[in-house]
């Protein structure tokens, strides 16, 4: 990826906040048909010495976890907030008009070796895990074990286990800092000013000088 120096995130607190709030990963990988990608929802866990992995389960019938070259690293795409930056927005555009369009946006890459776990227990447990997560919020959350036991066997007897167990994490943030501060400033105000989630969002991270 692409990474200019005033981009880069890399403190690990920020990237795994990422991950935990937008799970759902693009996960690409190489077999000898060549690359693919899959859209799989990721957990991620982080052990006692620090060491991280994104565990997942993908359907038997999804080719990924039988021709994946497990000898080679797969990587996972988290994209998190993003908009549209109008040129309109930059306080310099009355000053001088040289201004154009962008996008900002938030991304974590991580890349490590895939391992299959068709194991019921292992992917029960993971299963438990992340709709623990994200039931989490909820007014009343529910649980796989709300399920009728017969059901959820049946269910996790139809998909695999996947762990990536992360040896490099990348970050990047791409949220204005390369302007100056008085855009900054124009640019976090047009985004509040449409009123909108993702907006909103988005001007949260807009540094302030």
């Amino acid at each position: 990826m692409y990474q200019p120096s005033h981009f880069i995130e890399n403190r690990p607190e920020v990237l795994h906040a990422l991950v935990q709030s937008h799970p759902l990963a693009t996960l690409v990988t190489l077999s000898d048909k060549g690359m693919d990608a899959n859209h799989i929802p990721l957990l991620l866990r982080v052990a006692a010495d620090g060491r991280t992995s994104l565990v997942g389960h993908v359907a038997r019938v999804n080719p990924i976890w039988k021709d994946t070259d497990l000898s080679v690293p797969v990587l996972a795409i988290f994209q998190g907030p993003q908009h549209y930056i109008s040129p309109g927005w930059y306080a310099t555009k009355a000053e001088h008009g040289k201004v154009v369009p962008t996008w900002n946006y938030a991304v974590v890459h991580a890349k490590g070796l895939l391992t299959v776990h068709d194991d019921a227990a292992w992917v029960r447990s993971q299963m438990q895990q992340i709709t623990t997560q994200q039931e989490a919020p909820m007014d009343k959350p529910w649980a796989v074990d709300d399920a009728p036991r017969d059901y959820t066997d049946k269910m996790i007897s139809a998909v695999v286990g996947i762990e990536i167990v992360v040896d490099e994490w990348v970050g990047k943030w791409k949220v204005s800092q390369n302007q100056p501060p008085a855009n900054q400033t124009t640019v976090r105000e047009g985004l509040e000013h449409q009123a909108t989630d993702a907006a909103r969002t988005m001007a949260g991270l807009i540094p302030r000088s």
